[in-house]
């Protein structure tokens, strides 16, 4: 599913893809279908680039830049950053986004890529719903429930499949943060900042994900990008050639470093997560994760997560699909809905329209999670799992925006102690590593950041 090698398959991708991004694509429908039946894999790359190139509708009423001067000129002047002296607890409170990050994603990755009938339905006959801890793995399964198998790959062979990391990610099963790429990227993050300085290059990431990252461990957008470098594609066309997935989530869950060492400063922390994000996507891709590190540089500073939310959304363009989910959330917050509502209101608006890996209505997740959640931890992952679709992704998103808001006597015991203060990774030289360890190095680098800054 989502093979980047096969070329056939991206095709069908790349005709959806086209289509969400707007472009007047309908005439090539005949063509499209012949060659995924029996196109050549020339063919095939070719009718890609000629759906990717092809003009925006004219009807399109979004406008989504992809280059960093076009996105500048439209969100217009940067918020003043908070001195990083006016941010209390600052080590406490980048333990706590590294924390949160771990538990929510923690405790989304049972359930990944599930729909929200699907994990209430689950919940509820383990009598876990709503969720105030760990996902329970139920024995007997419930009907129409089965545990990962490759027989059950790539469909799920009519079941809903509970992840294969459950062994490590459920309830009573739980001894370290288990391997994730969500937190892979938050650590590989932090070793770009350390090796390469805070002016590091789009060039510096894809030579540290050749060396660091095995091909299998990453996914969608981020492994198009990597098969592009080492067929010596150059940046930014890593981002377009034969990549159907620049739009969906790959490049928010890598903003956390970004936002951490640019603590109380969200434009600062957008932009360097653009260099970030360039390698592998555009417009509302690249926009997830410039909204995400600016989200988490605010809430270093911000007094609640309503003021954060506002604030990042100015960090992406007015007129884009992202800002526009995240408009409408706010509105349905402000209308009074309550989350079951306010997600249904979502579901109706997006459901079939982009993959549960998508950018866009993942972010309006985490946002639903942060506002519904109402300063309360639990609450708020419980939101950004129970939302359903990419749920290890928001679940952990939105624990970092907390622990960073909050710091660490707001997460309860019961979610971050089954941790041991450990994390796994398919990192080359990180596997295992310190989650207290990764957080004083990141302190480091916030104070020296600020300190070049100020010189």
């Amino acid at each position: 599913m989502h093979d980047v090698l096969d070329d056939r398959e991206l095709l069908g991708d790349e005709w959806v893809q086209s289509q969400e991004e707007g472009r007047d694509v309908l005439a090539f429908a005949d063509r499209v279908r012949a060659t995924r039946s029996a196109g050549t894999p020339t063919e095939c790359a070719a009718l890609m680039d000629a759906l990717a190139a092809a003009p925006l509708r004219a009807d399109w009423p979004y406008q989504e830049p992809t280059a960093l001067a076009d996105i500048v000129a439209v969100i217009g002047d940067a918020p003043p950053p908070t001195p990083l002296s006016a941010i209390s607890d600052l080590e406490d409170r980048v333990l706590a986004a590294w924390l949160g990050r771990c538990v929510g994603c923690n405790l989304g990755k049972p359930v990944e890529g599930w729909t929200r009938d699907e994990i209430r339905t689950y919940l509820r006959a383990g009598q876990a719903y709503p969720l105030t801890d760990y996902i329970p793995k139920l024995d007997p399964l419930p009907e129409g429930y089965r545990v990962w198998s490759a027989e059950l790959i790539p469909w799920g062979g009519g079941y809903t499949v509970l992840n294969g990391s459950w062994p490590d990610t459920t309830r009573g099963n739980i001894t370290y943060m288990a391997r994730d790429d969500d937190t892979d990227y938050t650590i590989v993050g932090l070793h770009i900042l350390e090796h390469f300085g805070f002016d590091f290059t789009t060039q510096h990431i894809a030579e540290t994900w050749l060396q660091r990252f095995p091909f299998l461990s990453i996914y969608t957008a981020e492994r198009a990008a990597y098969r592009n470098l080492i067929h010596n594609v150059t940046i930014p066309q890593t981002a377009l050639v034969r990549n159907p997935y620049r739009e969906w989530i790959g490049a928010q869950i890598r903003a956390d470093a970004f936002g951490y060492v640019n603590a109380g400063d969200p434009r600062a922390a957008a932009l360097m997560a653009y260099r970030d994000a360039a390698l592998s996507h555009v417009k509302n891709g690249i926009y997830g994760e410039m909204w995400a590190a600016a989200l988490i540089a605010a809430a270093f500073a911000a007094p609640d997560a309503r003021t954060a939310l506002e604030l990042a959304r100015t960090q992406i363009p007015p007129h884009s699909r992202l800002a526009e989910a995240l408009g409408d959330t706010l509105r349905w917050h402000d209308e009074g809905l309550d989350w079951e509502a306010a997600r249904d209101a979502l579901e109706e608006r997006y459901y079939g329209r982009y993959s549960f890996v998508h950018t866009i209505q993942n972010s309006a997740v985490v946002a639903m999670a942060l506002l519904w959640g109402a300063g309360d931890f639990t609450r708020t992952i419980a939101y950004a799992v129970q939302g359903g679709w990419d749920t290890d992704c928001n679940g952990a998103t939105a624990g970092s925006i907390f622990g960073a808001l909050h710091g660490t006597a707001s997460l309860p015991a019961h979610w971050t102690e089954p941790l041991h203060d450990t994390i796994r990774s398919a990192l080359v030289g990180f596997d295992p590593s310190r989650i207290s360890d990764l957080a004083e190095r990141t302190v480091r680098l916030t104070r020296k950041r600020f300190e070049a800054k100020q010189a």
